[in-house]
């Protein structure tokens, strides 16, 4: 007979999702109103307020999407690609692959800005190509390209398609809440997010924004959404505001929940302090990372703090090292992916799982196995290089 299930107790740090803050597992465990009730409807409203806050956006349409990070880059471009528009996609990893993707499965041109895995976007392939076309309808891109661990330029690449007059579309679910993302400041039109990194909800939720340009550009299309759920235009009634709302789907109330502590929790750190934080425990972790002798895929001046690209040193079975670490310290940590495979670790230090407790657990943890499977390492110097600059920025 098939029992309860119960998982066993993991600390996340791989590349999402990560560890969820017991505030927000208390918080989905309240009891289940529905999707219409008065209550619910004025926390969803407070959703709003709390997402425009973390992406430092007015945007009216700014709402959690009843679905997965990959159901937000849908929404996104099955609301803005009609057949024919040509759109420039950016790819220097996985994620950029996807973009390329929905472009061509919705009726788009995708003409590609091919950069080398583990370097940013290039500004000025970018430009080179939009120089090149007097009819690019978007620009899209991943700002934290989570296969690599890179961070591109977003806010001279938004610079850019404003100075081509076209829209951006943004992949920004690595870097929400890890990183500075200033959607208005830097004029990004449609953004997509997830729940499970470092905002440290569970996975299946995804924030998404629109600014007032790319709604005139839904408004005007001459062709219909071909997405009945993912219709912003349906959406907006139920996601809209005031008290009536006009029914589109059930929303999932308790993962909505989730996602309002986690809100609440940011707020409540500061945006700006959470962008440190990464930032802080990041070089924690490099500095107990490169005593180990272990590389970084990226370099320094486009590494993300919260995904952290590191080369399996030659001769070593990463599988084996992933696996041993998942066995004797129930620590995940994730595996390359695409042109990385078998060469990389990804290492994540997202929301909840960005502490001084996992960095040392980690860098712990990776000694200990390595040495066991006989590679020579100073012992003990590289915990104590991470907790020797993890005090003096603390």
């Amino acid at each position: 007979m098939i029992t309860s299930f119960h998982p066993p107790q993991r600390t996340l740090m791989g590349p999402g999702p990560s560890d969820v803050h017991p505030r927000v597992l208390s918080a989905m465990a309240r009891p289940t109103i529905g999707h219409l009730d008065p209550a619910f409807i004025g926390m969803m409203d407070e959703i709003k307020q709390l997402l425009q806050y973390a992406l430092r956006t007015e945007n009216p349409l700014t709402m959690p999407v009843s679905a997965p990070g990959s159901a937000g880059m849908e929404a996104c471009f099955v609301n803005l690609v009609e057949p024919g528009d040509k759109i420039i996609v950016c790819q220097n990893g996985v994620f950029g692959g996807r973009m390329k993707e929905n472009v061509e499965r919705f009726g788009g041109e995708a003409l590609m800005v091919q950069d080398a895995w583990g370097t940013p976007v290039s500004v000025d392939k970018v430009r080179e190509l939009m120089q090149q076309h007097d009819d690019i309808k978007a620009l899209a891109f991943v700002h934290a390209e989570t296969s690599t661990g890179v961070c591109s330029d977003a806010q001279a690449l938004c610079r850019l398609a404003r100075d081509y007059g076209c829209l951006t579309i943004v992949d920004a679910v690595t870097s929400l809440a890890g990183v500075e993302l200033e959607v208005d400041q830097w004029g990004i039109d449609a953004l997509y997010s997830g729940t499970q990194k470092c905002l440290s909800a569970p996975p299946g939720i995804s924030p998404v924004t629109f600014s007032e340009a790319a709604l005139e550009k839904v408004s005007k299309r001459e062709s219909r959404i071909p997405s009945w759920f993912l219709d912003k235009k349906l959406v907006m009634g139920y996601w809209g505001g005031g008290q009536k709302r006009a029914y589109h789907h059930t929303a999932p109330v308790n993962a909505l929940y989730g996602l309002h502590e986690s809100l609440v929790i940011l707020q409540e750190e500061g945006i700006e302090n959470a962008w440190q934080r990464h930032a802080m425990h990041h070089e924690a972790l490099k500095a107990g990372l490169e005593t180990l002798g272990l590389k970084f895929t990226v370099a320094a001046d486009a590494r993300l703090p919260q995904l952290n690209s590191v080369q399996v040193p030659e001769g070593v079975d990463e599988a084996k090292v992933r696996s041993l670490l998942l066995q004797n310290y129930s620590l995940e940590i994730g595996a390359g992916l695409g042109d990385l495979a078998g060469k990389v670790w990804r290492i994540g230090l997202m929301g909840s799982s960005c502490t001084r407790r996992h960095v040392m657990l980690c860098i712990d943890a990776l000694e200990n196995t390595l040495g066991e499977m006989g590679v020579e390492l100073p012992s003990g110097a590289a915990a104590a290089a991470a907790a020797t600059y993890a005090s003096q920025e603390q």
